[in-house]
């Protein structure tokens, strides 16, 4: 497991910063988003820190895979039933604001059809 010494979520990942943990296995971490933007919100952590899907070597990718493999099973702990939306934030034009690539569940409500 690669981490960062000063990114929040390697901190979080290495016990450093407490979260409120929804599933985690030796490849990931999923925890509920502390400023949720929909009535649930889990943030899927790779337990390997790079920023962006530019970034994935073969190893990285296979871990990605892995984390949206295991998406539904993850709703369905969060408490998410009618569906959820995923989402990959990648660089600041798209509003990512921790740069370790992670994926974002929102669900527990109806999302609507339009993003903005």
């Amino acid at each position: 497991m690669s981490l960062d010494e000063n990114c929040i979520f390697c901190k979080i990942l290495r016990g450093e910063i407490p979260s409120d943990k929804v599933y985690e296995d030796g490849d990931m971490l999923a925890f509920r988003d502390i400023h949720p933007q929909a009535k649930v919100h889990v943030l899927c952590v790779p337990k390997s820190h790079f920023s962006y899907l530019s970034e994935m070597g073969e190893k990285e990718r296979g871990l990605v895979g892995k984390c949206m493999a295991k998406l539904p099973e993850i709703a369905r702990l969060a408490g998410i039933e009618k569906g959820y939306r995923v989402i990959i934030n990648q660089g600041e034009d798209a509003g990512q604001t921790v740069f370790h690539l992670h994926i974002h569940i929102l669900g527990g409500q109806n999302m609507g059809e339009k993003l903005l």
